[in-house]
């Protein structure tokens, strides 16, 4: 059997696959599943899908879609969107799109895409389920900068 396709049929097969392709990729974006920061092995934090943070099960913030986290309900900084830490209006850090958490200018560890958490070098606990995106990094680093006196 042989197709023959002219440009009146392959126009159409374009446009449609090309929806399909944008259909899918937006799609994806949009799926959205609970982030578990552990420490030392041991579970420590949790961003659950709607953005609120739980550490020991307790519910102590918020990290809303725009970058702004919350304790108690009060804002308290923000992670925007080029990565910039903010507390109190004032730059405090940054993380950067390869994961690298830096505090007043200095590295002080980093966010792997695979979700281990680094610190000064050495290993300080893992996040599963975020770190492959810059946004997934930006949440973690709000955890770790607001609420992790390690940090």
């Amino acid at each position: 059997m042989i197709l023959a396709f002219n440009s009146r049929t392959v126009a159409p097969m374009k446009t449609s696959l090309l929806v399909i392709i944008a259909s899918l990729v937006l799609s994806a974006g949009l799926v959205h599943a609970d982030v578990e920061i552990r420490k030392g092995g041991s579970s420590w934090a949790k961003i659950e899908d709607d953005g609120t943070i739980r550490i020991g099960g307790s519910s102590v913030g918020k990290f809303e879609s725009d970058g702004t986290v919350r304790k108690g309900g009060s804002s308290v900084g923000k992670v925007e969107s080029d990565g910039t830490i903010r507390k109190g209006g004032s730059s405090v850090g940054k993380i950067e799109t390869d994961g690298t958490l830096r505090k007043g200018g200095s590295s002080i560890g980093k966010i792997e895409s695979g979700g281990d958490i680094r610190k000064g070098g050495s290993s300080w606990g893992s996040a599963s389920g975020c770190c492959g995106s810059h946004g997934g990094k930006r949440a973690v680093a709000a955890v770790l900068m607001f609420f992790s006196d390690a940090f």
